[in-house]
């Protein structure tokens, strides 16, 4: 009798099983590593198919990779954004998002946003997905700053707010990567909101940058 083992075939899934199997190992792949981490090989071996099962797939390696930053970061902001539930009080709604942005059970996907930012400014289809999705998380900012003003009757400019809470949650994230932030990060949201909020000219509407089509180049 023959007793040779053989490594069992991969299961037989239809296409858009198989398809959704591929995308779901290689989000799992890059949130556990790391977008450098990424690659056909390494997706095929986390999913348990072969390179060009994935390749056929997913055929342009940029495009894919761009797919899964934008997958990941995507569900994030839907998260975040999505759970908000404005206070009466305008300070503490925005502090309460601060903190949430800056929790450190985030920093995975602050190293994701941090090497697509490098990586983005070789691979076109990563840049071109990292701009829409920062666009995203700044329009989408600006409504849930919006209806914190309006829930708690006070004024407030959604636009410049989002632009200088999302620059020093970036910041911040970035840096707490090397281990160099504020131990305390709710006294740095108290911070940041009083400085945006309390700024002299908070009274009057501010001009706040403008995206052109020469942005995007």
């Amino acid at each position: 009798m023959n007793t040779t083992s053989r490594a069992s075939a991969p299961r037989r899934m239809p296409p858009e099983q198989r398809e959704r199997a591929i995308v779901d190992g290689a989000v799992a792949l890059v949130r556990e590593s790391g977008l450098d981490a990424f690659t056909v090989r390494a997706v095929a071996a986390r999913t348990g198919v072969t390179p060009a099962l994935v390749s056929h797939y997913r055929p342009v390696a940029d495009a894919f990779v761009a797919e899964v930053f934008g997958a990941i970061v995507g569900s994030e902001r839907e998260e975040v954004l999505g759970a908000f539930d404005p206070e009466p009080d305008l300070r503490a709604s925005l502090q309460r998002l601060v903190e949430t942005l800056l929790d450190d059970s985030r920093d995975d996907v602050a190293l994701i946003w941090v090497q697509a930012w490098s990586m983005g400014a070789r691979n076109d289809a990563l840049g071109d997905r990292v701009r829409a999705e920062m666009d995203r998380w700044q329009s989408g900012l600006e409504d849930v700053i919006a209806r914190a003003g309006s829930a708690a009757h006070e004024p407030v400019d959604p636009s410049f707010t989002a632009w200088m809470l999302l620059a020093m949650v970036d910041g911040m994230s970035a840096h707490s990567l090397v281990k160099w932030a504020p131990r305390d990060r709710a006294d740095l949201a108290r911070r940041t909101v009083a400085a945006v909020l309390d700024r002299p000219d908070a009274s009057t509407s501010a001009t706040s940058p403008t995206r052109t089509p020469e942005d995007h180049r």
